[in-house]
């Protein structure tokens, strides 16, 4: 398996080693350098793990008439690790493949986890997850959707590939109510938060420019 890609040449900084510890799907790579400090001088050796996920690509679905967003919800072991309870609300979201465009990334998702596309998209911008220890960059998006058919409770199915043992709800929220849990701190996906914060500053001009509400 080829190992991870080189780490950016840059005048601020001297790799003086890297070492892929681990190279399975997501590589570990122990690196010592040296960054240029703020009074200008060479930082002393400094040694880090980084762990390489690489570009990924995430959907906040709304519903400008409805007013309405769809988030889905699924089972995730590190917040079990982290103490939280493991089944996270999210926006649909997962990894780019080598060389795809985040769009076309984000249009994937939403279809396998709850089943539609979104007719149109507006950028919200590019988030590091965990920048101490990690590169994954994450594209964020809103998207234009109509929503789907769902019970009293929001619920509007069951999704997720069957050959990855994957199992997600989708729910309906009233996009206010989504905001409000948002805001009390309901979700510790920080994705699945951001995009909403972004909403509740965003949202009646976006309603205005997506219906003519």
């Amino acid at each position: 398996m080829p190992g991870p890609s080189p780490i950016p040449a840059h005048p601020d900084v001297s790799v003086e080693s890297d070492e892929t510890v681990w190279n399975g799907r997501f590589p570990l790579q122990r690196i010592t350098f040296r960054n240029r400090r703020f009074d200008g001088a060479m930082s002393g050796l400094r040694t880090w793990e980084l762990w390489r996920r690489g570009q990924a690509a995430a959907l906040l679905p709304y519903d400008p008439v409805a007013d309405a967003v769809v988030l889905i919800e699924q089972f995730r072991l590190p917040a079990l690790a982290a103490g939280l309870e493991p089944v996270m609300v999210e926006v649909p979201a997962g990894l780019c493949d080598p060389g795809e465009d985040p769009q076309t990334t984000v249009r994937r998702e939403s279809e396998e986890e709850m089943g539609t596309a979104p007719r149109r998209l507006r950028r919200i911008g590019d988030f590091l997850l965990s920048p101490g220890g990690m590169d994954e960059r994450v594209h964020v998006y809103v998207g234009e959707i109509t929503i789907p058919p769902h019970d009293a409770d929001g619920i509007a199915g069951i999704a997720g590939l069957e050959a990855e043992h994957e199992d997600i709800r989708a729910r309906v929220w009233p996009a206010e109510k989504a905001i409000a849990a948002a805001l009390s701190g309901a979700f510790p996906n920080v994705i699945t938060a951001l995009a909403l914060f972004w909403l509740a500053s965003q949202r009646e001009h976006l309603r205005r420019e997506w219906s003519g509400v």
